[in-house]
């Protein structure tokens, strides 16, 4: 059985993040994930964890400037201290809340001629984070981001993914495979999946184009969960979409079929 998982920073957005845990069990969801945990405490999360008996599955190492448009911290050369300290943040959270695994986003290039300095610059801090994670039991992923949404991502295929996994060879080190972002990108998603369910160590998805729901777009999302369980992934499945309406009116994907 699938096992979905509601990322409460895109879903329950009507509600503060303090209150988004009651919200995503009350709906059905039995684990979260949350792109980036730090504007609460790790004791604040983990109380309403234990309140609402969730598990937190996933959260991201801080990525600095990226979502406003910057490059982000993972892959820039001259911001490798800064890195560290996130990934010192990071384990702080990790200890209290024991994610199964912890996302670190490659982040942009802005300057095509240094591309391959922030690609090596990524694989250091790749292992720089793994070998902080690796400790408490946690599986370090990584994730491919299309580059409509944000020019510049140094890794945007699965190719890629997995030419960094090969080369880096390392058993706690998985991808995070993003299915609207690699359906943006005309990726075979369901080959993909079902010839490397074993180096995925998790999987989110909204509906393309668009980012909503499953329904709101092009995805055959029956077809596409039945894919992922005939994988043999048995991770979780993380529902990172931007509700039309509110969160509870996008959630019949997630009731059982009569």
């Amino acid at each position: 059985m699938l096992k979905f998982t509601a990322n409460l920073s895109l879903l329950f957005t009507e509600n503060m993040l303090v209150d988004r845990f009651k919200a995503a069990k009350q709906a059905g969801f039995d684990a979260v994930e949350i792109q980036f945990p730090y504007d609460l405490s790790a004791t604040a999360i983990k109380d309403k964890l234990d309140a609402y008996d969730l598990k937190l599955v996933l959260f991201n190492v801080a990525a600095a400037d990226l979502l406003q448009g910057g490059e982000g911290l993972a892959c820039v050369p001259e911001k490798r201290d800064q890195f560290k300290e996130a990934v010192a943040q990071t384990v702080e959270y990790a200890e209290l809340l024991k994610p199964e695994a912890i996302n670190v986003l490659p982040g942009r290039c802005h300057d095509n001629s240094r591309l391959e300095f922030y690609l090596e610059t990524f694989k250091k801090n790749l292992c720089y984070a793994a070998e902080a994670f690796s400790p408490l039991g946690i599986k370090t992923v990584f994730e491919a981001i299309n580059t409509n949404d944000m020019p510049g991502f140094i890794i945007h295929s699965g190719t890629q993914m997995l030419s960094v996994l090969n080369q880096l060879n390392r058993p706690e080190l998985f991808m995070q495979y993003d299915i609207y972002h690699m359906q943006m990108m005309s990726e075979k998603l369901e080959a993909f999946i079902a010839e490397y369910a074993d180096k995925i160590g998790h999987i989110q998805f909204a509906d393309c184009p668009g980012r909503g729901q499953p329904g709101s777009g092009q995805i055959d999302f029956d077809r596409m969960f039945s894919v992922i369980e005939k994988s043999g992934y048995s991770g979780w499945i993380g529902a990172e979409y931007r509700p039309a309406g509110t969160t509870a009116e996008s959630l019949n994907w997630l009731k059982p079929k009569t």
